[in-house]
């Protein structure tokens, strides 16, 4: 089943009289539960392509479709509850409240959106992500990768579809990124959530289910495409 989908997805950029085309016509479908790594090189719009699927961005033509409803048909208000409630987001930089507690940073979403904590969910989600010990502790008194696995775990507490990451190994050191990329891993494999992840590390990107590669804002490899609207090719 696909669970997001993008057809002739086009973003462009204007720099003076020049039209830089940072996604140019990409179409791609993503399978519920899958794990797909997108990578390029620096410029290549990858992380551009990302935000237009989450709905971060507005494309100047085609379209993306979320269990098949286009993200078009949303308005801002619309949108923005569908990112809270359905798109976890996970990037470079961790974005935690730097007033708030870890608990606090995790609970956050829920909190805004005014729902009911989940005890028993939150409990696994921090059990599940090692960090029951640093729950209490501010943003500064935690290592960068003790703050990732905080983000990691405010990204899942709406009980997202889909986790969408972008970069986010890249401030740690080499030990705190293969801890990460662990816990991605067991996120997607252990609760079913699909992830949609960005990378420049190929080290990274070869731990996922598909890679797609972009270049000047168009795919140029795709290790396993999926038919958008149709079945695996």
């Amino acid at each position: 089943m696909h669970i997001l989908e993008c057809r002739d997805l086009r973003k462009e950029y204007y720099s003076g009289e020049n039209v830089i085309a940072a996604v140019d016509g990409i179409t791609a479908a993503f399978e519920k539960g899958s794990f797909t790594a997108i990578t390029g090189p620096s410029g290549s719009g990858k992380s551009t392509f990302l935000h237009l699927l989450s709905g971060l961005e507005h494309a100047n033509g085609g379209e993306v479709y979320y269990n098949e409803k286009p993200l078009g048909g949303y308005n801002d208000n619309q949108l923005s509850v569908l990112r809270r409630r359905r798109f976890g987001f996970v990037f470079q930089a961790y974005n935690l409240v730097q007033e708030l507690t870890g608990y606090e940073n995790i609970l956050l979403p829920v909190m805004l959106d005014r729902r009911k904590i989940d005890e028993a969910y939150f409990q696994k989600l921090v059990g599940m992500l090692e960090i029951e010990d640093r729950l209490h502790h501010l943003p500064s008194a935690l290592s960068g990768g003790q703050q990732q696995r905080i983000a990691i775990a405010r990204a899942l507490a709406n009980k997202p579809s889909i986790l969408f990451a972008d970069e986010p190994t890249g401030n740690l050191d080499g030990r705190s990124g293969r801890e990460v990329m662990s816990l991605l891993r067991l996120v997607n494999r252990e609760l079913g959530v699909t992830l949609v992840l960005v990378t420049h590390d190929q080290g990274v990107a070869d731990q996922s289910q598909r890679i797609i590669r972009i270049e000047d804002g168009k795919i140029t490899a795709d290790s396993k495409p999926v038919t958008p609207g149709g079945d695996d090719q």
